[in-house]
């Protein structure tokens, strides 16, 4: 069996977003409550839209509060998601005219279905999206293929499941190979991250792919690595942008850090929680 310690939980109240982190919480169905609850729309081109598209999404930060969270510009200024004037502010931070969403019912596929693109060729568009230069290989979105015509899983704001899960030892493994560069935990927005503290293996909760594991009290269905894309070379707060993140990435990782999973069976988690595969 393989076991690991959680050491950081962590919930992002609007996506794209930098987000907050939590001693204990209960996993459901949907993941951590008020995860991903809110998101942006951008009205310029259409479609909701993550820091993919319109990175200075990353400079903002959020936090949860009574009712809606609240939103914090890099230069101080605050305001609450469901303030009368959200959708003003928000533009004026971000520099781009945008709405503030709360989820919408799933039967709403418009509001779900993907903007219009900046490149209608497709190859070309995935490169920009995931940052891959022309001869990386384009990473395997056989599992994602709902996400071609939806930016999310209809009725969610995640960018594919529930639950995103990391290790510390990943980020080691990569700081290791690419010195030069910043493997900061923020830059690829976990919800758990764990310690394998007796492993040799590089990246070990790869090995968790195809397997049910228990965290705390719940039980979580890995289901496929997570294949990054050009987020995690943007610059924000005192992150440099850095395009070599990628390539270290591709070279050593085929592009992918860390795994997603759906919640089995909902239970609480805390900081100090046993993971284990079964």
């Amino acid at each position: 069996m393989s076991q690991s310690i959680v050491k950081s939980i962590l919930r992002y109240p609007v996506k794209s977003l930098m987000g907050e982190g939590l001693t204990s919480t209960e996993i459901g169905e949907n993941g951590i409550p008020g995860d991903r609850a809110w998101a942006v729309r951008d009205e310029q081109r259409g479609g909701i839209r993550g820091a993919k598209k319109i990175p200075q999404l990353m400079t903002l930060s959020a936090t949860s509060g009574q009712g809606a969270p609240r939103i914090t510009a890099s230069d101080g200024d605050s305001a609450l998601a469901n303030a009368d004037n959200i959708n003003e502010w928000l533009s004026e931070k971000l520099n781009h005219p945008v709405t503030l969403w709360p989820l919408v019912p799933a039967e709403q596929l418009e509001h779900y279905r993907r903007g219009e693109p900046d490149d209608e060729d497709l190859e070309s568009e995935l490169r920009t999206i995931f940052g891959r230069l022309p001869g990386e290989p384009l990473p395997d979105l056989s599992l994602f293929q709902e996400l071609i015509e939806f930016e999310s899983p209809p009725g969610t704001y995640f960018d594919a499941f529930p639950l995103m899960i990391m290790s510390e030892q990943s980020l080691v493994t990569m700081s290791k190979l690419g010195p030069a560069s910043n493997f900061d935990v923020r830059r690829f927005r976990p919800n758990l991250l764990l310690d394998f503290s007796d492993t040799d293996d590089p990246f070990p909760e790869q090995s968790w792919v195809g397997k049910s594991v228990k965290v705390g009290d719940a039980v979580i269905e890995i289901l496929a690595t997570c294949p990054r894309c050009s987020m995690v070379t943007h610059g924000f707060d005192d992150l440099p942008r850095d395009t070599d993140i990628m390539r270290r990435l591709v070279e050593n990782a085929e592009g992918n850090l860390g795994v997603y999973g759906q919640i089995c069976r909902p239970g609480t988690v805390s900081v100090g929680s046993i993971a284990m595969a079964s």
